[in-house]
């Protein structure tokens, strides 16, 4: 996202992340294409990049959603940035009890890693999981969770319902390879709810390990995830409540528009 105002003021770039096909993720992408596609695939990185890159060092001022995200525009561009988290509709989300059940939210793409999950709670048949989201790998994640009676598909929701299931939840899940930042767990928080998440990205950034939820290792597995949902009892989710309140009010709505107005002050 780019500013320059109507009179010539200077141009600032939030920057959510660099185009993940373009640099960190350049080999995992060219793998998902047919072989036919993939010359077709390096014509378009060979126009964008350079056009991508000259447009960002333009810009006056650059900021990015993350700690993580402002690492790759150094790594990969050589740009430096300021880090303003984005904004999270804390007030959306409260606690509203524990129905057991875990909760995934996470589009159902590869880079998600849902089917590590199913595939943990088909070993956990006492265990609950609702998967209320949905995308490319809806059918595939459907037809191997069709055994486990234990877990639910909903699709996707609108506000309301998702705010419902969250604040209902026992816990929610997300596991996605090297997020940018991720809403998801600052929302699981603000109802009070722990992150079951994973030790890299932009949740190193939200979820405090052993006290707003379980960081798994970077390349977990299954039996990492079975521990982690077993491990997450009703008494030691409500002793997080607390803390999880608290540390989503770090990435409010009302937070960021407080460091923006600050950026527009000084640029």
């Amino acid at each position: 996202m780019a500013n320059r105002g109507v009179t010539g003021g200077r141009s600032i770039y939030y920057c959510h992340t660099p185009p993940r096909f373009l640099y960190d993720l350049r080999d995992r992408y060219q793998r998902t294409f047919p072989a036919w596609q993939r010359p077709l695939l390096a014509v378009l990185r060979n126009w964008l990049q350079p056009r991508y890159e000259a447009a960002v060092r333009g810009m006056d001022v650059v900021l990015a959603n993350s700690r993580n995200v402002q690492s790759r525009l150094q790594h990969y561009l050589g740009v430096s940035s300021q880090v303003v988290y984005p904004p999270v509709e804390t007030d959306c989300f409260r606690w509203l009890g524990d129905d057991g059940y875990f909760l995934s939210t996470a589009r159902l793409e590869p880079l998600k890693r849902v089917d590590i999950l199913v595939r943990a709670f088909r070993r956990m048949p006492s265990q609950q999981l609702v998967i209320a989201s949905g995308g490319s790998e809806f059918a595939r994640l459907q037809a191997l969770a069709a055994d486990a009676p234990n877990i639910r598909f909903t699709g996707w929701l609108n506000d309301e319902q998702l705010a419902r299931l969250m604040g209902e939840a026992r816990a929610s899940i997300y596991v996605p390879v090297d997020e940018d930042f991720g809403m998801s767990p600052v929302e699981s928080m603000a109802a009070g709810k722990p992150v079951i998440g994973v030790a890299e990205g932009g949740l190193l950034e939200t979820v405090v390990d052993g006290e707003t939820g379980i960081l798994l290792p970077a390349q977990f597995d299954e039996n990492d995830m079975i521990e982690a949902a077993s491990g997450l009892d009703a008494h030691r989710t409500r002793q997080m409540r607390c803390a999880c309140e608290a540390q989503a009010q770090r990435f409010s709505a009302a937070r960021f528009l407080e460091e923006i107005e600050a950026v527009l002050h000084c640029s």
